[in-house]
């Protein structure tokens, strides 16, 4: 009696152990700290920069922090994105923290636009690469606690599986 119920528990805790390693989705902050805003020099473009040194998958998140009121986020198509045009945006967001989750893959496009400006002089285009096949790795603390997680789950499976070959 006494080792079925170690095995359901041991088999319950691998269970656990696996559904955590597959949860691993990050969510990226657009602009760090600064958050989400018109670059102050027009002729650069930390975004795309950002973007190109970020890996992303599906099931992971952009996080846009921006003051409500004073700029907005837009989704765009690539044409829009080229042209800057913010007439028809497949969707607006202005409510100052704005999440966004890859639900597939392919480019994704996002202007600022702030309100009190004219659009050709606060319009900058930030793309976001398609989210990738392989795991996102970003360079922050969720990183590493997502290799913590990995190391011990399969740590864990591994005294899983010897404990229950042992009590049979």
């Amino acid at each position: 009696m006494a080792q079925t119920i170690l095995r359901a528990c041991a088999l319950g805790f691998l269970c656990v152990l696996v559904l955590v390693q597959k949860g691993s989705a990050y969510e990226f902050v657009v602009g760090g700290q600064k958050g989400w805003s018109v670059p102050s020099d027009p002729n650069t473009n930390p975004y795309n920069q950002w973007a190109e040194k970020s890996r992303f998958q599906i099931g992971d998140s952009l996080v846009f922090n921006y003051q409500s009121g004073q700029d907005s986020v837009l989704q765009v198509k690539s044409e829009d994105y080229g042209n800057c045009n913010t007439n028809a945006p497949i969707a607006k967001f202005s409510d100052g923290h704005t999440v966004i989750k890859f639900s597939q893959s392919g480019s994704h496009f996002f202007i600022s636009v702030a309100p009190s400006t004219p659009p050709a002089g606060s319009v900058q285009p930030n793309p976001t690469p398609s989210p990738s096949a392989e795991p996102s790795h970003p360079n922050n603390n969720a990183a590493s606690s997502s290799v913590f997680v990995s190391f011990a789950g399969s740590v864990g499976a591994i005294f899983m599986a010897s404990a229950l070959s042992l009590s049979l």
